[in-house]
């Protein structure tokens, strides 16, 4: 029997051919939920890389340091020559090799807004870079540049007309490395698989984990121009990770040189293998202002999560940026604003919802009207969420958003049954045995005959589609094995028809003739964000299965409307109290009448 595998890989672009889809993908993310995320992201970054330095308090020993502002080596004006290596070595040291200078360039003015060939102080640098058996099998190429005075030369072995102190340097790796990850999937009734022989032999070679080498070939080098006098220790986080003041000289400071690859996205990169043997090479110079530059800066901050989150993290935070990215090329500026207003407006009435949602069930005192099967089915079904995101790897913000959701929902089942530990008669000597029990007020009233009632009917209707669909998804879908099937299978199932288990809330409303219970703060909350889903849903980039898909809420909150409109407040209903509003306002009326007769 042979093995099928699913690939995962990043960027995404760079997947082999052949490699098989996981069946029932999760929905793609909004372009709201993108932006929401990367903003929560950098608030998290933001809270916690001031923790680490303290606060604002000052650099260590900046009390030390001459208050006196430093000056910018270079001034607006002066002519300067580039000179761009690349080589193998992390620290250039073969200046003679003529192999590994790809560009120089002269008579460069330091902010000059003007130069190139089409006045706007941009230069372009194309050209091909063969590449080694060692880049072939997982090595790097580094890209250094360095700035020195018109006519000088970065090393004394290249010439004599050399100035350490007035030459500066910095140097990036081009290549990026990124694990992909092999997931052995097959049919689980023939073993057949549509996977690439070449992906499963060398998943056995080099394991389901593989450190995978991607070349990208733009990079920028920004020449910021600033005249701006830091002082030293000083400087605000985080330009301070740019701004070098000189060892033998602490009143000067070198210009800041950015090597700027931000705009290159994941589905460009392109893996390194034994069968390239040359790379393309695009070097752009551009003069940026500081402003720019400390946008750049506060997105590369996140680079220094590694250590902290994993790297795992990190490439989901990536993919995300990505998206992003694609939202700012290639949105009209005007929807891009637009966009970026309601993700805001759609955060707000998310944390709405959920907020009178947890009122709602904290301050419940009867249960009559509320389908308590369908919160405990809603517990199910988060869980099945939460064991399938993390069976597949999924972004970790998604994973602990979800987990915190069936929190609640785990927390509204103490709302709903009366939940005891028997803590005399343990499980294996360790847990407590847990018994559930229906609350009085839900026994005692007809929510609990007509809940019955409906679940009974969905049943009927809901059984056949779950056989047909594990059927179809058995035949036709391949999987890691039965576990992952029947997450799969039943996460797809709930993605489809999830929705219709909202509908024995509205038999019990039908059957009450009463909307009165239902908490209407937290429904509407939630029917607006489904409308700007709907909105949306024509303008962003999805299946059209998922786009049909955001419509089905509509039409179960549409009936809740008409139900509202329907079931209108009756002052002569008696509430649970066994009051009524007519003996509400009766004695008013009387008081009234009382005080005229007065």
């Amino acid at each position: 029997m042979s093995d099928s595998t699913a690939v995962s890989e990043s960027p995404p672009a760079a997947a082999p051919a052949g490699a098989s889809n996981q069946p029932q993908e999760a929905a793609p993310q909004s372009t709201w939920n993108v932006i929401s995320g990367v903003l929560f992201r950098f608030f998290l970054m933001w809270m916690f890389m001031s923790w680490l330095r303290g606060g604002n308090k000052p650099q260590e020993g900046a009390d030390k340091l001459p208050s006196v502002a430093a000056a910018n080596l270079f001034s607006f004006g002066d002519e300067l020559s580039m000179w761009v290596f690349l080589n193998e070595e992390k620290s250039l040291t073969k200046y003679n090799d003529p192999s590994s200078l790809l560009w120089v360039e002269d008579s460069i003015v330091y902010g000059g807004w003007d130069d190139g060939p089409n006045a706007d102080g941009v230069l372009v640098f194309n050209s091909t870079f063969p590449i080694s058996q060692k880049v072939q099998s997982n090595g790097s190429l580094f890209l250094h540049t360095f700035f020195t005075k018109s006519g000088y030369v970065p090393h004394p072995s290249m010439g004599e007309l050399y100035s350490e102190y007035h030459t500066v340097y910095v140097t990036k790796q081009m290549n990026k490395f990124k694990r992909r990850t092999i997931k052995k999937t097959q049919n689980l009734l023939t073993g057949e698989t549509k996977t690439d022989p070449e992906l499963l032999k060398r998943m056995e070679e080099h394991g389901s984990k593989e450190i995978i080498s991607h070349w990208h070939p733009n990079m920028t080098i920004n020449l910021v121009a600033d005249l701006t006098p830091w002082s030293r220790g000083k400087v605000p986080a985080p330009l301070d990770q740019y701004v070098h003041f000189k060892t033998d000289n602490p009143m000067v400071y070198e210009p800041i040189v950015f090597l700027n690859d931000y705009w290159n996205l994941l589905r460009d990169y392109t893996p390194i293998n034994d069968s390239i043997k040359e790379v393309q090479v695009c070097i752009t110079l551009q003069p940026i202002t500081l402003f720019k530059l400390q946008m750049y800066a506060s997105q590369n901050m996140r680079n220094q999560w590694y250590n902290i989150l994993g790297e795992d993290y990190v490439q989901d935070s990536d993919e995300d940026q990505d998206s992003l990215k694609e939202a700012i090329l290639e949105t009209n500026p005007y929807m891009l604003g637009l966009t970026v207003i309601v993700s805001l407006v759609h955060s707000v009435f998310e944390f709405l919802a959920f907020k009178n949602d947890i009122q709602f069930w904290k301050s419940r005192k009867t249960l009559e009207g509320l389908s308590v099967r369908s919160v405990i089915f809603g517990v199910f079904q988060t869980l099945v969420v939460l064991l399938y995101v993390i069976d597949n790897d999924t972004n970790f913000i998604i994973k602990v958003s979800i987990f915190v959701g069936c929190l609640i929902d785990a927390w509204k089942i103490t709302k709903v049954v009366s939940v005891t530990f028997d803590w005399s008669n343990l499980i294996c000597g360790i847990l407590p045995r847990i018994s559930f029990k229906d609350k009085s007020s839900y026994v005692e009233s007809e929510t609990k005959k007509y809940d019955q009632l409906a679940f009974k009917y969905l049943g009927i209707a809901l059984f056949p589609l779950l056989v047909i669909y594990a059927v179809y998804s058995i035949i036709y879908d391949e999987h890691k094995g039965l576990y992952s099937y029947i997450l799969s299978m039943l996460y797809g199932f709930l993605l489809t028809f999830g929705f219709i288990m909202m509908t024995p809330q509205l038999f019990i409303n039908y059957k009450l003739k009463s909307v009165a219970h239902l908490p209407w703060r937290m429904l509407t909350y939630k029917a607006l964000n489904t409308f700007i889903d709907d909105i949306f849903a024509f303008v962003i980039k999805m299946p059209t299965l998922y786009r049909v898909g955001c419509f089905r809420d509509d039409i179960v909150f549409f009936i809740y409307l008409y139900q509202r409109y329907a079931y209108r407040v009756d002052p002569k209903r008696v509430n649970e109290f066994g009051t009524s509003g007519e003996e509400v306002t009766e004695p008013a009326a009387i008081t009234s009448t009382d005080k005229k007769n007065d």
